[in-house]
């Protein structure tokens, strides 16, 4: 936009929404557009932090006919920044983080913006939980539009599979509800295919009993990185589903250290004994293992996932932990730039695998290990040496590798692996973006349709 038309988009938003606006010359414009990721630098021409839905689709509505690319910010949290676009319309979904919890029907309902955290203390104070991934800061809604591994995984499946039903605010300013009831192939693209056919507003979430989990994070030395991880590779293979293992390095107190993150989320009684040989796999240095309620386990890795820090992700899909990608994963920590940084392992098993490929967007429903390659730095650290060290792990990785990697750690510029990784279910996703956005409004949310 130009900045005439910008006042204008400006001024007619602040006219018409409840909400806050803030343009580039306003006070408290680069707190609104910052985001979890401090080397991201966009600036928008307008931020709209909407107070409701109605909010939300005015905004919607002014930019669509002023011409301004639109783009949404939920929880904040993709490494991509991809909730932010130079010179267009920010729909800031961050004040809607209303929570209910039905115990009797087992569903809560989460506004748009709402937070992992959001969910699972709510659902907790009534003896429930739900899949989500590891950080509590994360978006819900994000996190489960493209998938949500977590340590709840092997039980319950992945967060997309615990979606209910969502509210969708369309392209054309059309309120829908998604559901296995109501526009099914909608609620099918949503379940893996990210933000590219509509806003959510609102969603609902099968929630499951859950009690106190047994779990934490134990680190051994980074020379016992090739037994550790070999004997890693071996348990997970005979799993329960009860039994979530997250593995990889972190900066330990004497550099960098192999950890084993488990969760179990099954019979108390037989925790222990599932748990134990995992932790004889080495000589553990630091951390243990215990019992606790799943929002407190899940706040073991926001050290590591602080706001403001920069970063920088790869990511591949193994078939299996190999004794070559063991090996890459150790050389990448002893040689990485930042100790910030962080190499993790989600194993992918159980129920999540009991999905039928095409029963939703997420096509890979084989047993693997997703494996992430974060770059953490301050701003006065070498931006271009972080960079280079996730491009030279992830491509160490990739001989073997399955097609494709996981939407929300992969980048715009990887618009061909997305793609791979949606295998026989692209075209139908393809589709779906016609029939829901053809004018390609929602283009800057996620890069799956180019």
């Amino acid at each position: 936009m130009t900045q005439t038309t910008s006042s204008e988009v400006g001024a007619r938003l602040r006219a018409q929404v409840r909400g806050q606006v803030w343009q580039q010359d306003d006070d408290g414009f680069d707190d609104a557009r910052r985001v979890w990721n401090g080397a991201i630098d966009r600036r928008p021409a307008v931020v709209v932090r909407g107070v409701d839905a109605d909010d939300v689709r005015t905004a919607l509505l002014v930019a669509r006919e002023s011409g301004a690319p639109v783009t949404v910010r939920g929880g904040g949290h993709d490494w991509a920044g991809r909730a932010l676009g130079d010179g267009g319309v920010v729909l800031d979904l961050s004040a809607l983080r209303g929570v209910q919890i039905d115990p009797g029907a087992g569903v809560a309902s989460a506004q748009g913006g709402a937070l992992v955290a959001d969910v699972v203390d709510a659902a907790a104070a009534h003896g429930l939980g739900t899949a989500t991934a590891v950080v509590r800061t994360v978006g819900m809604a994000g996190m489960t539009l493209a998938g949500g591994y977590g340590g709840l995984a092997g039980r319950f499946g992945l967060a997309l599979d615990n979606l209910l039903s969502a509210d969708v605010l369309l392209a054309d300013g059309t309120s829908v509800v998604a559901g296995p009831d109501a526009d099914r192939e909608l609620f099918w693209a949503l379940r893996g295919g990210g933000g590219n056919f509509g806003i959510v507003t609102a969603a609902r979430y099968r929630l499951h009993p859950l009690g106190p989990v047994l779990g934490g994070m134990v680190l051994f030395p980074h020379q016992q990185a090739a037994q550790v991880l070999r004997g890693y590779r071996d348990l997970i293979a005979t799993a329960p589903d009860e039994l979530t293992v997250m593995a990889g390095f972190v900066g330990g107190p004497a550099g960098p250290a192999v950890f084993l993150a488990p969760t179990w989320s099954g019979d108390p009684d037989a925790g222990e004994s599932a748990v134990a040989p995992l932790l004889g796999l080495g000589t553990p240095v630091a951390g243990g293992v215990g019992p606790m309620p799943y929002p407190e386990l899940i706040r073991m890795f926001e050290a590591g996932a602080r706001p403001g820090q920069h970063y920088a992700l790869g990511t591949q899909w193994l078939p299996t932990l190999t004794d070559e990608a063991i090996d890459v994963l150790a050389d990448a920590a002893a040689t990485w730039p930042s100790s910030a940084s962080l190499l993790a392992l989600h194993h992918f098993h159980g129920a999540a695998t009991r999905v039928a490929p095409d029963a939703t967007a997420f096509a890979l429903r084989r047993e693997h290990v997703l494996a992430e390659v974060i770059a953490a730095w301050q701003p006065a650290e070498d931006a271009a040496a972080q960079h280079a060290w996730v491009s030279r792990v992830t491509d160490a990785l990739a001989p073997g590798a399955l097609p494709g990697g996981y939407p929300n750690i992969l980048g715009p510029q990887d618009a061909e692996r997305v793609r791979l990784g949606f295998g026989a279910n692209a075209d139908r996703l393809l589709a779906a973006k016609r029939r829901y956005d053809p004018d390609g409004v929602l283009t800057a949310i996620a890069a799956m349709h180019t």
